[in-house]
């Protein structure tokens, strides 16, 4: 019996609640992925989390190739299930993971032969800092396939509906990295301590586990369009139909990665302090983002199964149930970094310093919470249409507005560093209400259904 949702039948609000739960869960695995990395990492120093946090950008930018094949392979996973083809859906499938294979590997090589300059990008000023970066840069790299196949191999499921089967084997990661981080960053028994280097080795630990995992699930499963042959003829079209739909997604991923690397190097010119506020700080206010991310990728699912069956009225109903969601959501994320920040940081740095920054930053953040959310959920129903380009657009002009306005605002005699933080949060309010205001013009005019990628 396949595990899957039948998103085009039934009664939609208990189904659409029944596949977000596992993918939320799944975000919120994630997000302790890099939060148990940071809290282990905090207790060597605010150096070591600079560190980790700088060479963590290109680890990010890493997504920008992956966004490739997982977007593409969620939507039409999705799209072609909801219109029963399933012949469709295995090719979809065998080329989302050919080509992540292919650009995992040659991402893997370019940090390993870059990672000098790329460091050095920063101009962080500090040597212990700048060795430690390298460190954490170059294992990563050693383990980048890995790093690319689980959120294609996660992506895959949550199109086919089946949201449970990334949940439960993302979880056996998470506890692998749990155990691993602790013991190989500051030593246990005859296991020396290895800081920086035991982080990054933990996490390259725990992404493999968790690929053998799904690579066995694979194995088992009796649905045939899920017998991945990884050598197997290209199925172009399928590439490039995956490509065409994944591209603009990726590309906003890429340049959002680059715009923060900009903010990056403006932050170190305050020092070491601000640039391990903002990597633990980003990493808190992760608990609203990373879970509007599986409220956007269920609705993501839901919309394409429903356009694939031309479906429309579910969609429509499907958007309001998330966005309710997404407010609830939001207004939380609100008053949990406004009113609680301080002694969320702390648990985090125990820095006098740090966590008066710390408090500072989440305080900023936090007004901009909603709107965040409003964006985040929008962008999940666009992406189930196919029509990827309009909240990558979007996203582009606006979050690449924040370096001028970090760099006007952070300046002495204006903000300083808070005026980053600022950026960041008028930026993301203007995202939220702009996407809806292009959501409601599209239905108004009747033209949101309009345009389908075959």
């Amino acid at each position: 019996m396949e595990r899957r949702i039948d998103l085009t039948e039934g009664h939609m609000i208990g189904k659409l609640i029944k596949l977000a739960l596992p993918i939320m869960g799944t975000s919120f695995i994630q997000m302790a992925y890099n939060m148990t990395d940071m809290i282990w990492i905090g207790r060597v120093g605010s150096s070591a989390v600079a560190a980790v946090g700088t060479a963590g950008f290109f680890t990010w930018l890493a997504m920008a190739f992956i966004m490739i094949s997982k977007v593409g392979a969620e939507i039409k996973v999705a799209q072609s299930i909801g219109e029963k083809d399933l012949e469709g859906t295995k090719h979809y499938i065998t080329s989302a993971v050919q080509v992540n294979c292919v650009l995992a590997i040659f991402y893997g090589i370019a940090l390993l032969i870059l990672a000098d300059p790329l460091i050095g990008f920063f101009q962080l000023g500090d040597a212990h800092i700048i060795e430690m970066s390298k460190t954490y840069l170059v294992v990563m790299a050693l383990g980048m396939v890995f790093y690319f196949m689980n959120p294609v191999f996660t992506a895959i499921f949550n199109g086919l509906g089946d949201s449970k089967t990334p949940f439960i084997i993302n979880t056996i990661g998470l506890v692998f990295n749990m155990v691993f981080d602790p013991v190989l960053i500051l030593g246990l028994g005859p296991i020396p301590a290895m800081g920086v280097f035991g982080a990054a080795l933990a996490t390259v630990v725990a992404q493999v586990v968790v690929t053998v995992c799904f690579i066995i699930v694979l194995a088992k499963r009796k649905e045939s369009y899920l017998h991945i042959n990884l050598f197997a003829k290209p199925e172009w079209q399928a590439i490039r139909t995956l490509c065409v739909i994944g591209f603009p997604a990726a590309v906003q991923s890429g340049l959002f990665t680059l715009f923060s690397m900009v903010i990056g190097r403006i932050i170190a010119v305050f020092g070491p302090v601000p640039i391990a506020v903002q990597k633990v700080g980003s990493q808190i206010e992760a608990i609203s983002w990373m879970t509007a991310g599986g409220l956007s990728t269920a609705l993501g699912t839901f919309t394409g199964q429903n356009y694939g069956a031309g479906k429309y009225d579910r969609i429509e109903k499907g958007y309001r149930v998330t966005m309710g969601l997404s407010i609830v959501l939001g207004l939380f994320a609100t008053i949990l970094l406004v009113g609680f920040g301080r002694g969320l940081f702390s648990i985090f740095i125990p820095e006098a310093d740090a966590i008066a920054g710390g408090e500072v930053y989440l305080r900023i953040l936090g007004y901009s919470q909603l709107f965040m959310c409003m964006e985040i959920t929008t962008t999940g129903l666009f992406n189930g249409l196919g029509r990827t380009y309009i909240p990558s657009v979007m996203s582009i002009i606006l979050t690449g507005a924040r370096i001028p306005m970090a760099y006007i605002l952070s300046q002495p005699n204006v903000l300083g560093i808070d005026g980053v933080w600022w950026s960041i949060t008028i930026s993301s309010v203007v995202k939220g209400l702009v996407i809806v205001g292009i959501l409601i013009y599209l239905v108004k005019r009747n033209k949101l259904y309009k345009e389908r990628v075959a």
